[in-house]
């Protein structure tokens, strides 16, 4: 469908409705803000259900791993004190760690993701809450990827290999 010089594909609506689901189903089950989940659907709906499988895999992987280094530094941050101090040295070395680490386990696809929930768990977590908060956003990456997989995988159409080269 074009408007104007604006060209609207099945992967636009397809994304725009799995982010819609996404807002319902937190609204339904009253919970926290849909940003998370909304934006691993926005990345998760692929060109087709098997790529948007494989990269949802992807992404849960690497958000558990932000998750799991934030969880630590805001423990780590609780234990000692001195919030800023852990804040300017520790957010850069575990981002550095996150890198690192990926790399060492050959997971180089998952160094950006897990580097941006790191760092969006870190600075949105409550002072009171760690480990539930990092495994609740991490949930949220499963919902939203699973939607936009469930959408892509019950909704027909996409880009056509013909559209590829045109586009």
């Amino acid at each position: 469908m074009e408007i104007g010089n604006y060209r609207i594909g099945m992967r636009t609506l397809k994304t725009g409705l799995a982010v819609a689901a996404c807002i319902l189903l937190f609204h339904v089950l009253d919970r926290e803000p849909p940003m998370i989940a909304a934006l691993a659907a926005v990345f998760g709906l692929r060109e087709d259900w098997q790529t948007s499988l494989k990269f949802g895999k992807t992404r849960i992987f690497g958000n558990s791993i932000g998750a799991i280094f934030a969880a630590c530094l805001v423990l780590l941050q609780q234990f000692i004190g001195w919030q800023f101090f852990i804040e300017l040295i520790g957010v850069p070395l575990g981002v550095i760690l996150i890198i690192v680490f990926c790399d060492r386990i050959n997971y180089n696809a998952g160094i950006i993701g897990a580097s941006a929930a790191f760092l969006i768990i870190y600075f949105s977590i409550p002072t009171d809450e760690t480990v539930l908060y990092a495994l609740a956003r991490v949930l949220d990456t499963f919902i939203g990827t699973f939607i936009a997989i469930i959408v892509n995988r019950l909704i027909p159409g996409g880009p056509k290999p013909a559209d590829k080269l045109q586009a």
